[in-house]
């Protein structure tokens, strides 16, 4: 029993200890500082199970700090050794839905939120687990649903509030997403340093979406100031890099975000920084080195897909494979961004109809994506609607966002003959 308390305790702390050492100003993350605290508690009483579940909501926590998966395996096995010493605990229950939301099994974590939420009717959390599952999955209506219900027993609780801004921009509503992302970063503890560092990240991500820049900038310098080197915050200082043509910076902070978190994901966003930083070679390497990391993973819950396809589609120009894994995620999710990639994979395969069907029902959510309104535009283009393809491509302007070089070559487009298009 005490062989697990012990390993968790040596692998949680030893980095910690040793940065310390080599630093004594460093403090420990709020996730850390629970680390501790939970391993604390089982060292006095090692059949403390509610230290157990405590242990694993803070490796789950450090997860979202570092982007380190390997912190969901610690976490599993902590609740392992909860569920020994008290089978069937709710809190470790609860827990172990929050770790499936976090390796990215959302129907999974969905079943389990079901049959809990029936078990315990008043607990605010599960009901934000069917959110975050039902969001996940394209189940925006169930999604709002539970959102509500969380905001409804417990008026102005944080995680409800997130929620509910993310649901708001889902829906087309930006500016209601700002103003939720803000009460909820004026009720954030100080001591709550990577809570905020995510919220204001959140913020300036939802002011990239519309094209404010240099609001976007301010947010993402403030986050890095309260969480230095947070990866969130790196992944969108980049995009505004990439807006404002400075490349070069944008791809020496995505190497730093891939060096602190090398999934294949965060590697495709480099080799496209590359890329438009001139940097050919550079970027090819990095591009074949992603397919061989997202194909690893491909078939596995917590994958990088949606990047695969555009990799298929737009880079290595293999509109076959971009199908087959855009048809193997759309099996297992419909969510916005699922339904867009899907929609692109049946576009560049010539198959623009169905992927009218697809796109549209992507936008019929309510996002404003500048992306997807691309896209949108694309299509309708391909399929021979051009008052359909100019009022999506114009709105994918107006946002003023990453690819306005290419809507911007597509809008001159639509004025050329069929012909002269094709040759393009």
């Amino acid at each position: 029993m005490k062989r697990l308390a012990a390993f968790l305790l040596t692998m949680t702390l030893a980095a910690a200890q040793a940065q310390t050492a080599a630093n004594p100003d460093t403090k420990l993350s709020p996730a850390e500082q629970s680390i501790a605290n939970a391993n604390k508690l089982i060292e006095k009483n090692a059949q403390n199970y509610e230290a157990y579940n405590a242990l694993a909501l803070a490796l789950s926590r450090r997860a979202r700090e570092t982007s380190g998966v390997k912190f969901y395996s610690m976490a599993e096995d902590a609740l392992k050794k909860s569920f020994e010493i008290k089978p069937d605990n709710f809190d470790g229950e609860r827990t172990h839905v929050w770790l499936l939301l976090g390796k990215h099994e959302f129907a999974a974590a969905r079943e389990e939120a079901q049959k809990l939420n029936k078990k315990m009717p008043d607990d605010v959390m599960m009901y934000g687990f069917l959110t975050d599952a039902n969001v996940e999955l394209g189940n925006y209506a169930e999604a709002e649903k539970a959102a509500q219900w969380m905001l409804d027993l417990r008026p102005g609780n944080l995680p409800g509030i997130t929620r509910a801004a993310y649901l708001r921009e889902l829906l087309g509503d930006v500016d209601g997403a700002l103003d939720l992302m803000n009460m909820a970063y004026q009720s954030t503890p100080p001591s709550e340093v990577e809570d905020a560092a995510w919220i204001i990240t959140q913020m300036a991500h939802l002011n990239l979406s519309v094209g404010r820049t240099a609001e976007a900038e301010r947010e993402l310098k403030q986050a890095l100031s309260l969480f230095p080197g947070y990866h969130y915050a790196l992944a969108n200082l980049a995009k505004v890099r990439i807006q404002q043509k400075r490349f070069d910076e944008a791809v020496d902070l995505l190497r730093h975000r891939y060096s602190a978190a090398p999934h294949a994901e965060n590697l495709y966003d480099l080799a496209d920084a590359l890329l438009r930083a001139g940097r050919k070679v550079e970027a090819a390497e990095a591009f074949a080195e992603f397919e061989q990391k997202s194909l690893l993973e491909t078939a596995m819950a917590d994958n990088s897909n949606h990047e695969l396809v555009f990799y298929y589609a737009d880079y290595a120009h293999q509109a076959g494979k971009a199908l087959e894994v855009a048809e193997r995620e759309i099996a297992r999710r419909h969510d916005v961004f699922t339904l867009d990639s899907y929609a692109w994979a049946l576009h560049v395969n010539g198959r623009d109809q169905d992927a009218r069907k697809q796109i549209e029902s992507a936008l019929a959510v309510g996002i404003r994506s500048a992306k997807l309104f691309r896209h949108a535009g694309e299509i309708a283009l391909a399929a021979g609607d051009r008052t359909a393809a100019e009022k999506y491509l114009r709105q994918s302007a107006e946002l003023n966002a990453l690819d306005s070089d290419h809507v911007g070559l597509t809008l001159a487009q639509i004025d050329q003959p069929s012909t002269e298009r094709g040759q393009q």
